[in-house]
């Protein structure tokens, strides 16, 4: 019978296995949020340090040439296997501007391209972005260059992305295979996932997939063949890949999570699962936040117990605690506070902490 607990555990188990290696945490998760917020840390690797052993903030940056991955847009921006991102495409590659065609044959030629590179061929003229402020003309080429596959993200260099030409990608798997294998990853990155949030993360396939059809049936279709089971628990129906993973103990242990965690990124889960809800509050005004700019959810155990805000200092680490109900008052949990608050100190490797 389906339980609040079970469903905790399932949704705890499912994302924060053992720590392996960097490779193969980004193949177990299939993709990783970026977020270019450093408080303290990027959201990339405060997701990474609890599944990879030995990491440190940054290493995913410097290993990315290595690592056989991309970056690219899934449900949000972020980085994943190629294999993944295989799927993604191919996307429209046709009716290129001038300045895009113009962009691409420098690339090409150039072999890795750093923005700055553009100026000596296109000057800086600027351009209106999505936001309706203002972007280089350079910048808006490369981001569409980019997202139609036409360019790639080869590394970084200080956090800014080099580009490397490719060539157009070819459909190697049938649509209607590319959209069930997408849909099954959605589902495990999110797993046990409440069925209204999978179908809400699905509305970001027009932008990640454009040319797959069948998008409104293929949760229905899954459901009817198996590979997807579903079960219900307070008139909220969840769903999960009938695959069998392996359950590894839940320890005892605090971890501070990253906003965009797998864990509690659905908000709707969260609420659900843990009973209170959480608030991302860095682009809300300073006067009306609860918690904190990049307050990050607190797990202990198998309960989300409040939020932390972690601030690198002159004198240390400093960790501002808030609860959603009283603070546990346990020696153990006092222990495993300090614990956490070393692991984010080595995390950080910072030589002006502590």
């Amino acid at each position: 019978m389906l339980t609040l607990k079970g469903l905790r555990a399932k949704a705890i188990q499912n994302t924060l296995f053992p720590p392996t290696s960097l490779r193969r945490a980004l193949d177990r998760l299939g993709f990783v949020q970026a977020d270019p917020i450093r408080s303290p840390a990027r959201a990339q690797d405060l997701i990474l340090r609890h599944r990879v052993n030995g990491y440190r903030a940054g290493d995913l940056e410097q290993q990315y040439p290595r690592l056989d991955i991309e970056e690219d847009f899934l449900y949000a921006y972020g980085f994943l296997p190629r294999s993944v991102w295989r799927l993604l495409h191919p996307r429209n590659t046709r009716g290129l501007t001038g300045v895009e065609a113009r962009v691409l044959a420098i690339a090409r030629n150039a072999g890795q391209l750093h923005p700055r590179d553009l100026e000596a061929h296109l000057g800086r003229r600027r351009t209106v972005n999505a936001w309706g402020g203002y972007s280089k003309t350079s910048t808006r080429a490369l981001q569409q260059l980019h997202y139609r596959g036409l360019l790639r993200v080869a590394g970084r260099e200080k956090g800014i992305r080099i580009y490397q030409a490719t060539e157009p990608l070819e459909e190697h798997l049938a649509p209607a295979e590319r959209l069930r294998k997408i849909v099954l990853l959605l589902a495990g990155i999110f797993s046990p996932a409440p069925l209204t949030s999978l179908r809400e993360v699905l509305r970001f396939l027009p932008r990640a997939a454009p040319s797959l059809p069948g998008r409104s049936q293929v949760i229905a279709a899954l459901l009817r063949a198996g590979a997807l089971q579903s079960a219900s628990l307070d008139n909220v129906t969840y769903v999960w890949p009938a695959t069998t993973t392996r359950q590894s103990r839940i320890p005892h242990s605090i971890r501070f999570l990253a906003p965009f965690d797998p864990l509690v990124w659905d908000r709707r889960r969260f609420e659900h699962l843990w009973g209170w809800r959480y608030r991302f509050e860095a682009y809300t005004p300073v006067a009306k936040r609860q918690m904190g700019y990049y307050a990050m959810p607190v797990l202990w155990g198998d309960s989300l117990v409040g939020w932390a805000n972690v601030a690198k200092t002159r004198s240390g680490l400093h960790v501002e605690l808030g609860f959603c109900e009283r603070r546990p008052d346990s020696v153990e949990f006092r222990l495993a506070l300090e614990e956490e608050t070393e692991r984010m100190r080595t995390f950080l490797n910072n030589e002006d902490v502590g």
